[in-house]
């Protein structure tokens, strides 16, 4: 059974890190690629950083110079560390697995909330 577990959100203030992590289960993990989305209250949900299996990268305009994806094959693991945030941040994160589209696996999510 595939099971991809999100954790590290929280409330921060305008300014702020945080670090989400997604632990992978059930998949052979370093083959896939991996992606963090958000969806904010009201809007749909987004892109907001992505990782090959052989680590290139990818973000999201707004994030860029300030969110760094990145993975750890030895332990299925994937973390995005969130610096600056902004109020307009606030959303759930989710993270992705993604072989081909017929092997595409989401985690539960975790809130970020930025506020003061």
């Amino acid at each position: 059974q595939v099971q991809l577990v999100e954790s590290g959100g929280g409330l921060v203030q305008p300014g702020g890190s945080l670090r989400l992590s997604c632990v992978a289960s059930g998949i052979i993990f370093r083959i896939y690629d991996m992606g963090w989305f958000r969806r904010a209250p009201g809007k749909e949900r987004e892109l907001v950083a992505h990782i090959t299996g052989g680590g290139s990268t990818d973000y999201l305009d707004s994030v860029k110079g300030r969110f760094t994806i990145s993975r750890n094959n030895a332990n299925n693991t994937l973390y995005l560390e969130m610096n600056s945030l902004k109020p307009e941040d606030t959303a759930v994160y989710y993270c992705r697995a993604m072989a081909t589209s017929a092997f595409v696996y989401w985690g539960q999510g975790t809130q970020v909330t930025v506020s003061s």
